[in-house]
């Protein structure tokens, strides 16, 4: 497929997905499984497209003074692509397929900082007020940086096989050590249709040398720091991502706990775990299996369920499907887990909350109301924590007091996590 193909199969996916109400990736698989004569390549390109436009959609709209699709398509060729109004003319001059251009005219006399905030940052304006609350004046800029690419980030299996070696075997993909993470791997997004490599596909994921795993989650996952021999939960486990961080910097001792209620999300972990090479994971789907474990772990993690806020670069579909209600019924969810989570941890352990958000409602807020209706436990200021890991010299994540952390885009080129350790008094 030329240029003008892969733009006008960009525009019937956005349709679909504005029509339809549906996932961008339901609507882009529907897509390759109706167009069977599309080639990887251009599946690829197609869904940058679709990504993009959707990671841009207010400001794209905005400055094309145009919502429709054919013009968030062509705003991306020409805002992100690298493409000017001459040479996309000419890409496109005899190309049957090309969808027609609309009126360009707005796209040359407007400028973005003239238009609301909320447009310039590509968020919902009802969310701002969360963003101001959480990043005070830099607002603006850390909704800005959730509008790019997401890195590939992959996690060094540190059971089977160091970092040097992982990056050493996909080096002709790219790939370097992450700046924070210390098993971290990262292979860069890439620009216009480029498309990242399918890593799963190396012989060396087959042998279990790596994981896919964003950085962000790497680090919570880093922050909690189990000790050897340790008895460890990780409650809300899904697919085992942080189980098998904890699991592999435990070294294969001690235990670690892997419960969800979703048998569906927490299914993977089996194969995972056989591909890592774990053998200090026990795995629960019935919390009554558990009754043995309560005020007897020294460490309980809790991923609580969340709107996913911190995600919007790999799912910027979500941004725009965010309601008060999905919030509402999140805090709930968290409370129940926080609490639930914390009947394991023994006298002198520790309780763990981590979020893939970035909204003061779902996180450090849930911390304060926790705090006063659990007053045997004090929060671990986290920053020094990092610190010790990491390096004075490692990027710093977002923190109003050092005693909790928000990673960032914008601060740590990483996906949006909150974190903040608990002790128990003894």
């Amino acid at each position: 497929m030329r240029l003008g193909g892969r733009m006008a199969a960009a525009i019937e996916v956005l349709a679909d997905i504005e029509t339809r109400k549906r996932p961008v990736a339901d609507a882009l698989k529907d897509w390759g499984l109706a167009h069977r004569f599309a080639g990887s390549g251009d599946r690829a390109a197609i869904g940058n497209i679709v990504y993009d436009a959707l990671r841009m959609r207010l400001s794209h709209a905005w400055l094309m003074d145009d919502e429709s699709e054919t013009a968030l398509v062509y705003a991306v060729l020409l805002r992100q692509w690298g493409f000017t109004r001459t040479s996309l003319a000419a890409e496109l001059a005899d190309d049957k397929f090309a969808p027609p251009a609309p009126d360009l005219t707005a796209l040359s006399e407007r400028n973005l900082s003239d238009a609301p905030a909320h447009i310039q940052g590509d968020i919902p304006e009802w969310v701002v007020a969360s963003f101001r609350s959480c990043f005070g004046d830099a607002w603006l800029a850390e909704a800005q940086a959730m509008a790019g690419r997401p890195t590939l980030d992959l996690r060094a299996n540190t059971l089977k096989a160091n970092r040097d070696k992982v990056v050493k075997a996909l080096d002709r993909a790219g790939a370097q050590p992450t700046q924070i993470a210390r098993q971290g791997i990262r292979i860069p997004a890439g620009d216009g249709a480029s498309r990242l490599p399918n890593v799963t596909a190396e012989l060396s994921f087959q042998k279990g040398w790596f994981e896919v795993q964003d950085e962000g989650s790497q680090i919570v996952a880093d922050l909690v720091m189990p000790s050897e021999g340790q008895q460890v939960l990780d409650y809300c486990a899904g697919g085992g991502g942080k189980t098998l961080a904890l699991s592999a910097s435990l070294n294969n001792k001690g235990q670690v706990h892997a419960y969800d209620a979703d048998r569906k999300r927490l299914a993977p972990i089996i194969e995972r775990m056989r591909r890592a090479g774990t053998r200090n994971v026990q795995v629960h789907d019935d919390v009554q299996q558990m009754d043995a474990l309560k005020e007897k772990l020294d460490v309980v993690l809790v991923d609580a369920p969340c709107t996913g806020t911190g995600t919007w670069r790999r799912r910027p579909d979500t941004k725009w499907r965010l309601t008060q209600k999905n919030i509402e019924e999140r805090l709930g969810q968290q409370q129940d887990a926080l609490s639930s989570a914390a009947a394991y941890v023994k006298p002198g352990g520790t309780l763990v909350y981590v979020t893939c958000s970035v909204l003061p409602e779902e996180n450090d807020r849930q911390i304060e109301r926790f705090l006063a209706n659990n007053p045997s436990y004090e929060v671990q200021p986290a920053l020094d924590d990092w610190k010790t890991l990491f390096g004075k010299d490692a990027p710093k994540p977002h923190s109003a007091d050092g005693r909790s952390l928000t990673l960032t885009p914008a601060s740590t080129q990483t996906d949006g996590f909150f974190f903040c350790k608990l002790k128990r008094r003894s």
